[in-house]
């Protein structure tokens, strides 16, 4: 069984499931689902939808030129099945995956580098042109917070005053014991 790729957005069509369109000319367009299918119908450019593979790839959001790309090329000629190479060939796959999704990582990393400078740009902007709906919120914070600090000073000096009200307590009880032993 062989997993194609869908001729519009580029996504895998399972055994099974989409939609194969086999022209006069007997060129076959295997479509994933109907969505896919209809776009072509409308004679729509996969470059122009947005979402589509081959419209990131022309929009620069997606790795467009990449070594690990030549492993995925379809290749038609058989292979006599030997144990071993399978083996090798799977474990390759999977190193060859890795090292394509740590790529496609660094890549959107580095894309999105800009787009934090400019999304604090836009914030600090932002809070410039409405400083005067955020001048009285934070005045209310201040005061809140001045608010709950000095009622954590009023609880501490509660439990000092309790503390000391215990020390006498037990003084006063240690005083009259110690005099009931040296009488």
């Amino acid at each position: 069984m062989r997993i194609e790729k869908c001729y519009f957005c580029s996504g895998p069509c399972y055994p099974g499931h989409g939609v194969v369109f086999v022209r006069n000319d007997s060129k076959q367009f295997r479509f994933c689902r109907s969505k896919c299918h209809r776009n072509f119908n409308k004679k729509r450019n996969p470059r122009k939808v947005a979402w589509t593979k081959s419209y990131r790839k022309t929009r620069g959001k997606e790795l467009a030129v990449d070594s690990t790309f030549e492993f995925e090329k379809r290749r038609n000629r058989p292979v006599k099945y030997d144990r071993d190479l399978m083996g090798k060939t799977i474990a390759a796959m999977q190193r060859v995956s890795e090292i394509k999704e740590r790529r496609e990582a660094r890549f959107f990393a580095n894309r999105m580098k800009d787009a934090k400078i400019i999304q604090k740009k836009e914030a600090r902007v932002e809070i410039e042109k409405s400083i005067e709906i955020l001048a009285p919120a934070v005045a209310q914070r201040e005061a809140k917070m001045q608010e709950v600090v000095d009622s954590a000073r009023e609880r501490i000096a509660a439990k000092k005053k309790l503390k000391e009200k215990i020390q006498v307590r037990k003084s006063i009880i240690s005083g009259g014991e110690e005099s009931k032993m040296e009488e």
